[in-house]
């Protein structure tokens, strides 16, 4: 089933690691398909770096290949970056919003959400379709997100972070939390480190996640839905921008933060899309040229 519909606790489709839960929604709204499947949520930093993308489309991408479904919140940053390449992976993931289906938010994220459902994921929400987001809807929207999926991993985050409010719902909950290792001298490290300090396991490739799922839930993943879709080497105009900046140009970080006009969050945030989809390469000193092999 595939229209918008509201579901209850009653309904067989009515995902079942969910329904076990005290405080579970009494309704979700939901738009695309709620197959059975394992599932596994990736959380992290709406401001991630480029190493944070890149992980997140890393596990994102061997999860999905492994017919595991992927589940996040259609955030900024590692949200994003997560459904994406379960996506271009042919795979299937779960957006969960923290608004109502009519007002999905953020709204540049309309198109991949109607990959998502395309592909056989789904979009849902215990918010009434016609409600706008609010601040004090995303910290419940997360319980739904660690409730949905049998293992939450975190890739990047600050230690009061949304992404380690899953963390914490999902260890309330029994959930397996993993976190992703890195650089020690990145701020959006001490959150995942604070995770591993308490216990979280490491993750770094989708393997580690996978062997934590007990083995009839592996045995039960089904084929990705469909064949890898191709995905353009940037998407919207903050790629268009930067890839004509520098034309057959490397420049630095800073120097391409001047020539935007953008603060830097949004810079690195770019950046690492491009690089992760090959059509930038790193080089020395922080400079970035466009990589002529793309």
């Amino acid at each position: 089933m595939t229209g918008d519909r509201a579901l209850t606790a009653s309904d067989p489709e009515y995902p079942e690691l969910l329904r076990e839960l005290a405080g579970a929604p009494a309704r979700l709204w939901v738009r695309g398909r709620l197959d059975p499947a394992p599932t596994v949520a990736l959380v992290g930093s709406r401001r991630p770096t480029p190493y944070g993308l890149r992980m997140a489309r890393r596990l994102a991408t061997g999860l999905a290949e492994a017919g595991v479904t992927v589940v996040s919140g259609l955030a900024r940053g590692i949200d994003t970056a997560a459904h994406e390449a379960a996506v271009a992976a042919g795979g299937r993931t779960w957006a969960v919003l923290g608004s109502g289906l009519d007002r999905l938010y953020p709204s540049e994220n309309a198109g991949l959400a109607a990959d998502i459902v395309r592909l056989g994921g789904a979009v849902l929400s215990e918010l009434p379709p016609d409600q706008g987001p609010r601040p004090q809807f995303f910290p419940a929207r997360n319980r739904i997100i660690s409730g949905l999926s049998w293992a939450v991993v975190v890739v990047e985050g600050d230690p009061k972070s949304g992404s380690l409010i899953t963390a914490r719902w999902a260890a309330d909950q029994g959930r397996e939390v993993l976190a992703v290792p890195g650089p020690a001298d990145s701020a959006l490290s001490r959150g995942p480190l604070e995770l591993l300090r308490a216990g979280a396991r490491p993750a770094a490739e989708a393997s580690d996640v996978l062997d934590l799922l007990p083995g009839w839930v592996r045995s039960a993943a089904p084929e990705p839905a469909a064949e890898p879709r191709a995905v353009p080497l940037w998407d919207g105009p903050d790629g268009e921008k930067i890839l004509e900046l520098l034309g057959s140009h490397a420049l630095s970080v800073d120097e391409i933060a001047g020539g935007t006009g953008w603060e830097l969050p949004r810079v690195l945030a770019a950046l690492g899309e491009l690089e992760a989809r090959g059509a930038l390469r790193a080089l020395p000193g922080s400079h970035y040229a466009i990589d002529q092999r793309a």
